[in-house]
């Protein structure tokens, strides 16, 4: 059957009962032979190794589950495992049964085609009722009931006048207007005025501390000198001016004049100062 072209084109069927040079053959790919078109399957060519890679599958119509088939074993040795091991009669309706559309009187079967979700009612329906109309629907969530706003209006709301004039009732939403709008008002004004309370009283501890701290019961006083000076910004800036040089702290002699207290470091200096400035004398 080949060409000049193609020599190999075509080939004879393994059937031995058969034996048609095909145009186009099949090769199976279990026993690796070469067949016609009306012996390519399995069963048609009776072929050996056909259930090596078997994966048939059967429903069990007691749960609803698949049950495959183990090659070259018995199917009522493995129907009864399943039974004894693995079914639960309990999942049969849960897996048969469909969702189907909510609208009283439709039965539609909901399917991954066939359904859309309604936006404001978060239910799904089948394509004739996916309208708000269609399927009676209540409209998006109300908000939360715990805002103020909204607790008043329900209070107000049981003691409403039953009246049928338009009037009465604009004048009743006008007045609940009124009465929540005052309510919020209450409540922020109330809050802010507890806010205002604790800043001020965390501002008196401040102040305090920051008293406290400063005055120290005096004026501060150099350790090292009998320097004295007013906050202690200015004390550390002495020490570490005066007495750490070197990062070693170093302690200086002071005479203070007895007259006017001014500190000398040089005691030939405080004689000089006694005797020019306190006539001559350095009794106090």
């Amino acid at each position: 059957m080949g060409t000049p072209e193609f020599p190999d084109l075509g080939k004879h069927c393994s059937v031995g009962d058969c034996k048609l040079n095909d145009f186009l053959p099949f090769t199976c790919d279990r026993c690796q032979k070469v067949f016609c078109l009306q012996h390519r399957r399995y069963g048609t060519h009776q072929c050996p190794n056909a259930n090596d890679e078997d994966i048939t599958v059967l429903k069990c119509p007691l749960c609803a589950k698949g049950v495959r088939l183990v090659p070259n074993q018995d199917p009522n040795i493995t129907w009864d495992v399943h039974v004894n091991t693995d079914c639960d009669p309990s999942n049969y309706q849960r897996a048969t049964e469909k969702k189907k559309c909510p609208v009283p009187g439709c039965r539609e079967p909901l399917t991954i085609s066939n359904k859309i979700q309604c936006r404001d009612c978060i239910q799904d329906h089948c394509l004739k009722h996916r309208f708000g109309p269609d399927h009676k629907c209540p409209g998006p969530k109300k908000p939360d009931s715990g805002f103020p706003f909204i607790g008043l209006l329900k209070r107000n709301q049981t003691v409403q006048p039953n009246s049928g004039s338009s009037s009465g009732g604009s004048s009743w939403w006008s007045s609940s207007l009124i009465n929540a709008a005052s309510s919020v008002r209450a409540s922020a004004e109330s809050g802010i005025q507890r806010l205002s309370t604790t800043t001020n009283q965390a501002l008196c501890k401040a102040k305090d501390g920051m008293s406290q701290s400063s005055s120290g019961g005096g004026p501060e006083q150099c350790p090292q000198c009998p320097s004295k000076f007013s906050s202690v910004t200015a004390l550390i800036e002495h020490v570490e001016k005066s007495h750490n040089k070197g990062g070693q702290q170093q302690r200086v002699t002071v005479d203070v004049c007895p007259k006017c207290s001014r500190a000398f470091q040089d005691p030939v200096l405080l004689v000089e100062h006694v005797e020019k400035d306190h006539t001559g004398t350095s009794k106090a």
